[in-house]
């Protein structure tokens, strides 16, 4: 058996959860999700719990059920608490800003990159340690923005100039020897 997919998905007392044939949808306070999940994979919900079963022990059918699983708890958590990533820009003129809801990226470029939120993702920029965190209830979306951001100007090893994750660590290269 799986360990996460027998793992039973608890849902806290301020998310509503409804169950139509495979499509699972999440309210709650960070917004609303809705996701059509495998038609093998059988999905209960019981006194608060949510249980994914799986038919039989096929292989794509064990694959699908702790993937299955995550999905569904990857939607009530971020309905409920929401996820967030964040980001590091670093160099000398490298800034980022906010323009109403939108990102505003100066990183060497001849123009500004403007970046729109699309909905249910917000940014927050703190100027003073040049962080920029994306968050949303998605977590699916979230992480890909992210990514989007990052692909701007990612990190270059020689100087470590770029945008990076904050937890990133960028392997640093040496530079040309000069003439002896």
């Amino acid at each position: 058996m799986s360990r996460i997919g027998r793992m039973p998905v608890v849902v806290p007392k301020n998310v509503n959860v409804e169950i139509d044939g495979t499509t699972v949808r999440v309210k709650g306070p960070k917004g609303e999700l809705a996701r059509t999940l495998p038609a093998e994979m059988m999905i209960s919900i019981n006194n608060g719990v949510i249980e994914v079963n799986r038919p039989s022990v096929v292989r794509n059918h064990r694959s699908l059920h702790g993937m299955t699983r995550s999905l569904i708890n990857n939607m009530v958590v971020g309905v409920s608490t929401g996820f967030e990533k964040m980001l590091e820009v670093n160099g000398v003129g490298y800034r980022a800003e906010m323009s109403g809801k939108n990102l505003i990226l100066n990183v060497g470029y001849s123009h500004p990159v403007t970046i729109e939120p699309p909905a249910g993702i917000s940014f927050d920029v703190d100027s003073k340690t040049r962080q920029i965190k994306v968050s949303g209830a998605d977590k699916e979306l979230v992480g890909q923005i992210t990514a989007d951001i990052r692909k701007v100007r990612p990190p270059e090893p020689y100087k470590g100039k770029g945008i990076k994750y904050l937890d990133e660590k960028i392997r640093r290269k040496a530079g040309k020897t000069g003439k002896v």
